[in-house]
């Protein structure tokens, strides 16, 4: 079955660009000009990844962006003007999970289009078409946190752990390497394939804030992700 799309953009020429490019790779585009239009498609049809851009005219992308974390953990790509480094923080911290800047090329979007549906669906199998029985070796156990690797799912104090993607990437990465430091660079490079800069530092420091919140974890005194100051983040090995 074909992956469901939302696109939403005011300038009709960028929206109808990335629908055809999109329906080029198979996918089902559900196009709108505005938010409010969105909000329905949103609140009525089961998606698999969203394409918001920020400066909409009636409610604005983060706003949007802001709702679907309400209720839906899926993918979310924010389109942000050229080097607007306030506008990726603030979506990264809203929960999106990736920014392209404009003007961006159709063919990078596409890629990071598959790359988060690629990663969403590997920790998501349900969404292709059930998930199997799961045996122990797919469980990271972190004292009153569990997480579940191949069903997607994170529990703390046996109450569901709402996360998107890249939080959720984060936080299994610092799992499997508990009692060892990783580093921005590595967490960037692990989940999103791209080169590190210096500015992509931000990008991990809005996701372990987040994290960190739904964790309930305290900046002073951390029970889960630790700073390790110059080095990275870590969890430690007992926990």
């Amino acid at each position: 079955m074909p992956h469901k799309i939302l696109v939403v953009d005011d300038e009709a020429e960028i929206a109808d660009l990335i629908e055809t490019y999109l329906a080029d790779e198979n996918y089902t585009i559900f196009k709108f000009y505005s938010a409010r239009d969105a909000l329905t498609c949103i609140e009525t049809t089961d998606l698999d990844l969203a394409i918001l851009d920020v400066m909409l005219p009636d409610i604005d992308g983060f706003a949007l962006c802001k709702k679907i974390r309400e209720k839906h953990t899926w993918p979310i790509i924010m389109l942000t003007a050229k080097d607007a480094e306030t506008d990726k923080i603030t979506g990264l911290t809203l929960g999106a999970d990736d920014y392209v800047t404009k003007p961006f090329r159709p063919l990078e979007l596409a890629a990071r289009v598959k790359s988060q549906l690629r990663r969403y669906k590997k920790y998501n199998p349900a969404r292709a078409g059930g998930a199997e029985p799961v045996p122990p070796a797919d469980t990271l156990l972190y004292g009153d946190l569990v997480m579940n690797t191949k069903a997607h799912a994170c529990s703390l104090d046996g109450e569901p752990l709402e996360l998107t993607p890249t939080e959720f990437s984060i936080l299994r990465i610092l799992l499997e390497n508990r009692g060892s430091a990783v580093s921005a660079e590595e967490l960037f490079h692990q989940i999103w394939k791209d080169e590190y800069y210096s500015k992509s530092n931000n990008t991990i420091t809005v996701h372990i804030r987040h994290l960190r919140e739904k964790l309930g974890d305290r900046t002073d005194k951390p029970k889960y992700i630790k700073t390790v100051w110059g080095v990275g983040y870590k969890i430690e090995a007992n926990g």
